[in-house]
C-alpha cells in the first residue's frame, strides 16, 4: 500500500519497472490521494490512472478546472452515475468526446451525452450508434 504523497511521486517517477507499476496498481488511502492532488497538482492525471483510485477522488477530479484532468476521468470504467451526468454535460467537447470513448458506458448513456453544440461530436455519436447496429 502506498503510504504517502511523496512515496507515490517517487514510485511514479522511478525508472525501476516494479516501482513504476506500484504507482499504477497499488492502493492508497483517500487522504494520500488528496495530498498528492494538493501538493503535486501536475500528478492529478497519474492519480486518476491508478487502477485502485476511489470513486470519491474521481468525483473530485471530475470538477477540476483543467479539461485534460476531466478527460482522464471520462475514460475511467468505474465512474459513478453522478460523475457520468456531470461529464455528459461538460462545457468542453473534448471531455464529452472522451466520455463517448468510454467502453463501459451503455448506448443509452452515450445517447445522453450532450452533442447538440458540436457537429463533430454529434457525428461521432452517430458513428458509434451505427457501429453498434452492425
Amino acid at each position: 500500500m502506498i503510504q504517502s504523497a511523496e512515496e507515490f511521486i517517487r514510485l511514479r517517477d522511478s525508472e525501476i519497472r516494479e516501482e513504476y507499476y506500484r504507482a499504477t496498481f497499488e492502493e492508497a488511502e483517500e487522504g494520500v490521494w488528496e495530498r498528492v492532488i494538493e501538493k503535486y497538482p501536475d500528478y492529478k492525471i497519474w492519480v486518476i490512472r491508478n487502477k485502485t483510485v476511489p470513486v470519491e477522488i474521481l468525483a473530485q477530479m471530475a470538477k477540476d478546472p483543467d479539461p485534460n484532468v476531466r478527460q482522464e476521468v471520462a475514460l475511467k470504467r468505474k465512474i459513478s452515475e453522478s460523475i457520468f451526468r456531470l461529464l455528459a454535460a461538460d462545457p468542453d467537447e473534448g471531455v464529452r468526446s472522451f466520455l463517448l470513448s468510454n467502453t463501459k458506458l451503455t448506448l443509452e448513456q452515450k445517447k445522453a451525452v450532450k452533442t447538440d453544440d458540436s457537429p463533430w461530436l454529434a457525428e461521432k455519436l452517430e458513428e458509434i450508434l451505427r457501429n453498434a447496429e452492425s
